[in-house]
């Protein structure tokens, strides 16, 4: 699954994505630890892993294959 960043803040480390249907996803720090990524920018889209019961669980970059 694929959002868009709605919100970052850089001192909580955590924020919200937009879905491509429009729905918005809260994400904590600790996905965006398990990223490995430095920071966010607004409008960045990412790949969302989540667990079974929809959190949110590590964010990363799309990339082409």
């Amino acid at each position: 699954m694929q959002g868009t960043v709605a919100t970052y803040d850089p001192e909580t480390r955590s924020g919200t994505l937009l879905l491509d249907d429009g729905t918005e996803v809260a994400y904590p720090a600790e996905a965006f630890a398990a990223s490995g990524l430095r920071l966010l920018r607004l409008g960045q889209r990412v790949r969302i892993d989540h667990d079974e019961s929809g959190q949110v669980t590590r964010l990363t970059l799309p990339t082409f294959d």
